[in-house]
């Protein structure tokens, strides 16, 4: 199988991990918080040991300490821009009553859909395994994602259908992202060496900004030790590809 191929496939893939909100209907409101915050526990753990144990690595034997340190920086401050400025990833109720941020949403999405593509091609162009590995990452990392965007877009007053199809149309974003980076890698061979450490920063950033400290806010010792738990065994199946 070509790299191409795969790479259209593994994005494929990861946009039809929109379609999460129609199983989000058929969970009781309860369950469905608990399973979150499983999802978001083995996320966060994919997202860091992808970062340390395959993107940083992988591009070690090509870039100098410093200059993977200023990617890794860089790719943290850029997810950190797109999110203050596009995104409201950590929209509470009180904060959302306005519809127009629906579509605010969708926008950050695309954009973030798109990058994730551009990573996946890096990856895959790198190597068969460091692709399927940042794929995996990706797609853990979407999984509750997808169902915190689903839930805020119907909050929004979209109806359900329609969040569905306007999240997934977005999600195909990372297919054209991926056949754009596929490309350039194919084209300039520095692409991919930069692109995977800003992808790391980015995973790190994600996972420290946005899911760990979701799983701080539970207070019971024995959840705490499952979503630690949880979180390992994420980091593990990093280190077990």
């Amino acid at each position: 199988m070509n790299t191409l191929l795969q790479i259209i496939i593994a994005t494929f893939l990861v946009s039809l991990i929109s379609f999460i909100g129609v199983i989000a209907l058929s969970l009781r409101k309860k369950l469905l918080e608990k399973l979150l915050l499983l999802m978001i526990s083995l996320s966060a753990g994919a997202l860091i040991g992808s970062a340390f144990l395959h993107l940083i690595p992988e591009v070690s034997k090509s870039l100098s300490t410093m200059a993977i340190s200023a990617y890794v920086l860089l790719g943290f401050t850029l997810f950190f821009l797109i999110e203050k400025v596009l995104r409201w990833r950590h929209c509470h109720e009180k904060e959302c009553k306005i519809h127009p941020f629906s579509y605010l949403i969708l926008t950050g999405d695309a954009i973030h859909n798109f990058s994730d593509g551009l990573i996946i091609a890096a990856s895959f162009v790198v190597s068969p395994l460091i692709g399927l590995t940042s794929t995996m990452a990706i797609a853990l990392h979407e999984i509750p994602q997808e169902i915190g965007d689903f839930a805020v877009l119907v909050y929004g007053g979209m109806k359900p259908k329609k969040a569905i199809f306007l999240n997934f149309i977005v999600a195909l974003t990372a297919i054209f992202g991926g056949i754009l980076g596929f490309f350039l890698a194919s084209y300039i061979s520095s692409v991919s060496t930069i692109i995977l450490p800003i992808a790391a920063g980015g995973f790190i950033y994600i996972a420290s900004s946005d899911l760990l400290p979701e799983l701080r806010k539970e207070s019971k010792l024995n959840k705490s030790l499952l979503d630690f738990i949880i979180f390992l065994m994420g980091i593990a199946l990093m280190l077990l590809l």
